[in-house]
């Protein structure tokens, strides 16, 4: 009886790893969810501090609504791409507990 025991917790075990490894985590790792690039214009560039602010749509891999907020970037030489009224395309992440650009261009 508890061979059987042990072989069916076994079992159920090895059967739910799969779902489980699919769970996105939560806390400051990067969330990659296939995210679709989100859709913003550039309101303000701030190349002393690194920042830049961004009036944009949902951002799908971090479920945050459209508003306008201040990201991080995660290489200043990303604000040499961009200026101020810029229709932009990025990808933002959460790192190291601040939401930061990781990936931007130009919006066609």
């Amino acid at each position: 009886m508890r061979t059987l025991a042990t072989a069916i917790c076994l079992l159920a075990t090895v059967l739910a790893a799969p779902v489980f490894a699919q769970q996105p985590s939560s806390g400051d790792h990067p969330a990659h969810h296939g995210s679709a690039l989100a859709d913003g214009e550039v309101r303000k560039v701030d190349k002393d501090a690194k920042k830049i602010t961004i009036k944009h749509g949902p951002i799908q891999n971090l479920e945050m609504p459209a508003m306008t907020m201040v990201f991080q970037v995660k290489d200043p030489a990303m604000l040499e791409q961009v200026k101020q009224g810029d229709r932009v395309k990025f990808e933002a992440q959460k790192l190291g507990g601040a939401f930061t650009v990781t990936r931007i261009e130009q919006a066609n």
